[in-house]
């Protein structure tokens, strides 16, 4: 269902785009990659790129995060195509910092901490949050799937979904919870 009608007289400025994609590699490891693109609606003059027309692209930025099953930064990659200031890109090799990192508790403070800020570009940093999102929606899913012939350890504990407690419908009181992870269902 879509928003209800706006009200009349709207002028459209501007139209950001992210989007974010999930793969499993062959080699086991997971790439989670996003894009941002900004677009103005509108004509304005630019220190460095000159006339900007309406339509043209203001940013368009690529992250690659490769991950291993423990949700670990292994490969960065960071490109930047269009930027406003000649000198943006520059800080390209600087995300390599995020090698090591564990997407987790805590992921956007230590990814602030590392690329934020004089370090960084806000438009890039601010895709590591949906990036994080993306491959939790990922990663534990297909791995079901993938590790389904697996024999299971009896004895090993179960764990936690990590969306139990996350939202409406994962509430641990929540009557999606009672049916899809019962182990977790606490009644109110």
């Amino acid at each position: 269902m879509p928003l209800s009608e706006p009200k009349p007289g709207r002028k459209h400025l501007h139209t950001r785009t992210i989007r974010m994609d999930a793969f499993y590699r062959e080699d086991g490891l997971w790439d989670i990659e996003g894009e941002v693109t900004d677009v103005k609606n509108y004509a304005y003059a630019s220190p460095t790129r000159g006339n900007v027309e309406p339509g043209d692209r203001v940013h368009d930025m690529f992250v690659r995060m490769t991950l291993d099953d423990r949700f670990t930064v292994v490969e960065i990659e960071v490109k930047m195509d269009i930027f406003p200031f000649s000198i943006c890109n520059q800080v390209e090799p600087n995300f390599q910092d995020l090698v090591g990192l564990k997407v987790g508790s805590g992921w956007m403070k230590a990814v602030r901490e590392r690329v934020g800020g004089k370090h960084g570009c806000t438009h890039v940093v601010e895709l590591f949050g949906p990036m994080a999102t993306v491959a939790f929606q990922s990663i534990p899913s297909y791995t079901r799937i993938r590790d389904a012939d697996k024999p299971k350890d009896p004895g090993k504990p179960k764990r936690k979904p990590f969306a139990i407690g996350g939202c409406y419908s994962w509430a641990y009181d929540s009557p999606v919870t009672k049916e899809l992870a019962p182990d977790w269902y606490r009644p109110d």
